[in-house]
């Protein structure tokens, strides 16, 4: 036989799902179980089953059909769980996979699967069209397969209903071969080195490589649900009885053909049954309807795919055509035809060998997924999940990590390329970021892990794990922006933003604040900036921000760091600074921020921080200006410390104490000692920052000075100056410890 072993191995996209195809009301024998057994039966029970006991024996042999229909038990328990929670429409195994792990996933590996089922239906073709030519020799391979592709489509475009009825004469083909092979008798003994080859010699995880595709096909009724008569019934009874079917007959051929056969034969002969037959064309005829089953399933699934990936939006917005049905039954006639294009280049190709790996990667990658779905949904036990069918999750994960082994073990390089190729997809899709109208479980397992999380978390922070954790109160994002962007370079991915404003009491009710709050959200998103945002109502605005700050947050995930924008009304002055001082008997580190109304933050090449030592201010500031540093927006800024003394004689102690303090800190900052000789620090400050692109100044604290009377001083006396950022420190937290000093 000239057919690749790889392609045999794509065998499996018949087990994917001929979907809405039948008539109306179809039973669980007609719907689930006859296209199920069709695929699981197939290809290489004739051609390879032979080869598997000649290289692993009796018993190895059914160590192999027991874990490998193990696996696919597992997966028929993840489907049946996930298709008795909610009706399975267009689309099969794309459609359970998006309405539970999210249009992304469910696109990535919706595209992949509907182009490994197009494809594999030139491989059954092609397998088809090569059994024909070794009986009948005088015909053209390719020609044969593909006048059999195009066959398989009209009856397709024809009526799928009509597709369905033809797989019951395939099924009584494939009774009728293994009739005839039971009532068969023995090979005459032929000697292995009669054949010149040496028999037994494929490793046991080789020969399971060749076999597990078999054992699969449990997809194909899955997609029939739309046209079930009770599907919630129907497909767990048929996926398993199907499966159940299919794991009997396979343990008991390896008794009938290492009693009747020798080794060298079984191995050898890809067409050992024939030869065992009571009568011998009927295993042709079993062959032959095997591969038309495969072909037929491929053709009437793939492109019900194809069009519940137009339909939800995945594709491109130029093919949304593809999406459209035939007026009677709503069948994908176009998307048939797109795929018998497909397929036709394949058969002209005619070496998919390269190819076939990959496609069969695709098809386990499908169930892989589909088991990680179930093993979520069972898991995270969401209200919303309730399948008649119940699994434990514990089951579905097991598949998804058996489904994970067989990958490896049939190709490991195959493996790698049908991951890049399905998570490029799913970025592609992310960038696009797709719009649905239904939920799926992503959200559900955040949720898990934000719980989980917060019970994990102490309530008192530890200098080890600080992290920022901003409140900007910005109001309007567009007009105070400079706020949020400093606060977003601050977190720099490592603490939560979160941008608030305080309206007027009864300006906005409750709709109207979760309106503003998305369009808030969304604003910030296109700015690229991840941030929660929360908007409240208070009749002043001073005291909702208090209210705000002593409120907001969920256990241990509260803010600790207040960023406000500089108050230049004289009015409300005595507010402001008693908001100020209010924020810090609560143990928050406030952060003010002056920026230049012409300049903004400049070149953002040059970061100013005035020493004053690690107490106080000093830590914050520092540990500040380092993250500001670490930021990408300031990748190219120099940390400059600046520290002022009073005279030649003290300035040799304070550079030796700095230069040590920024080489045991690793910030990668530098420094300079400035002598003040008799100038004022207003002075040294203007002159030495003048050039700056932002400058951290302490501020003093209310238990030091009378804050109301200070600030407006403080503000003037900066006046002038770049982007100016006053700090005051959150009292009694070491922040020198958290840089490692």
């Amino acid at each position: 036989m000239k057919f690749p072993f790889a392609a045999w191995r794509s065998r499996r996209s018949s087990s994917n799902e001929p979907s809405g195809a039948a008539a109306q009301g179809l039973g669980t024998f007609g719907g689930v179980y006859t296209p199920s057994i069709l695929t699981i039966l197939g290809v290489i029970m004739y051609l390879r089953f032979g080869w598997v006991v000649g290289n692993v024996g009796l018993v190895g042999s059914l160590l192999i059909v027991t874990l490998a229909t193990a696996i696919t038990f597992l997966t028929a328990l993840s489907v049946c769980a996930i298709a008795t929670d909610r009706v399975v429409r267009v689309g099969g195994a794309y459609y359970m996979i998006s309405r539970s792990l999210g249009i992304e996933t469910g696109g990535a590996v919706g595209i992949s699967l509907y182009f490994a089922q197009g494809l594999s239906i030139a491989l059954y073709t092609m397998g088809f069209a090569e059994s024909v030519t070794q009986t009948f020799g005088h015909l053209d391979q390719t020609f044969v397969a593909l006048v059999t592709t195009i066959a398989v489509a009209i009856l397709a475009l024809t009526s799928a209903e009509v597709a369905i009825k033809a797989q019951y004469v395939i099924m009584g083909a494939i009774i009728l071969s293994l009739l005839s092979l039971v009532l068969g008798g023995n090979l005459p003994a032929v000697a292995p080195q009669g054949l010149g080859v040496t028999t037994g010699s494929v490793p046991f995880w080789s020969v399971f490589a060749v076999f597990f595709p078999a054992v699969t096909g449990i997809m194909a009724g899955v997609s029939m649900s739309g046209d079930l008569e009770n599907p919630s019934q129907s497909i767990p009874k048929g996926t398993l009885a199907a499966v159940g079917t299919g794991y009997l007959i396979y343990m008991a051929l390896p008794f009938l053909l290492s009693t009747r056969a020798d080794t060298a034969s079984l191995v050898n002969d890809s067409l050992v049954m024939q030869r065992l037959a009571i009568w011998q064309p009927a295993i042709l005829l079993g062959v032959w309807g095997a591969t038309l089953s495969s072909a037929l399933g491929s053709i009437l699934a793939a492109p019900r795919v194809l069009q519940a990936l137009a339909r939800d939006g995945v594709l491109p917005r130029w093919l949304a055509w593809l999406g459209n049905g035939s007026k009677e039954k709503d069948e994908p006639r176009i998307g048939t035809i797109v795929t018998l294009m497909i397929a036709i280049a394949a058969v002209c190709i005619g070496d998919l060998n390269l190819v076939a790996p990959v496609l069969t990667m695709f098809f386990l990658t499908t169930y892989l997924v589909l088991n990680l779905a179930a093993a979520i949904e069972g898991m995270l036990q969401s209200p919303s999940f309730r399948p008649t069918f119940k699994v434990k999750w514990i089951w579905s994960l097991l598949g998804a990590i058996g489904c994970l082994a067989v990958m490896v073990l049939i190709n490991a390089t195959a493996t790698l390329a049908a991951a890049a190729i399905v998570l490029a997809i799913f970025f592609w899709l992310s960038q696009r970021e797709l719009e649905t109208t239904w939920g799926d479980v992503r959200r559900g397992m955040w949720m898990a892990l934000v719980r989980f999380g917060l019970f994990q978390i102490d309530h008192a922070e530890d200098t080890k794990n600080w992290r920022p954790h901003v409140l900007v109160l910005s109001g309007t994002p567009t007009k105070r922006w400079p706020l949020i962007e400093l606060a977003e370079a601050l977190t720099h991915n490592r603490g939560l933003v979160t941008v608030a404003s305080v309206l007027p009491e009864g300006s906005r009710d409750a709709e109207q604040k979760s309106n503003l709050e998305r369009l808030i959200r969304d604003y910030l998103i296109k700015q690229n900036v991840q941030a929660l945002v929360r908007i409240v109502t208070a009749a002043d605005p001073f005291e909702g921000t208090l209210q705000l700050v002593s409120t907001y947050g969920l256990g241990p995930i509260v803010p600790n760091t207040i960023v406000l924008g500089a108050s230049q009304d004289e009015k409300r002055q005595q507010q402001y600074c008693d908001m100020v001082t209010q924020l810090h008997q609560a143990k928050k580190n406030v952060v003010i921020l002056r920026d230049h109304p012409q300049y903004g933050f400049a070149h953002r090449h040059q970061i100013d921080v005035w020493w004053g030592g690690m107490e106080a201010n000093g830590g914050l500031m520092l540990l500040m200006a380092y993250l500001l540093g670490s930021n990408v927006a300031w990748r190219n800024a120099t940390i400059c410390l600046k520290f002022v003394v009073p005279d030649p004689n003290a300035a040799q102690a304070a550079e030796a104490n700095i230069q040590a303090l920024v080489s045991e800190l690793r910030i990668g900052a530098i420094y300079q000692v400035i002598i003040a000789d008799g100038r004022s620090f207003d002075e040294i400050l203007h002159d030495s920052s003048r050039d700056a692109d932002v400058v951290f100044l302490g501020m003093a604290t209310p238990e030091q000075v009378d804050f109301a009377q200070y600030y407006p001083d403080f503000y003037q006396r900066t006046s002038g100056l770049p982007s100016v950022v006053y700090v005051m420190a959150a009292p009694g937290f070491a922040y020198g410890q958290v840089l490692g000093e």
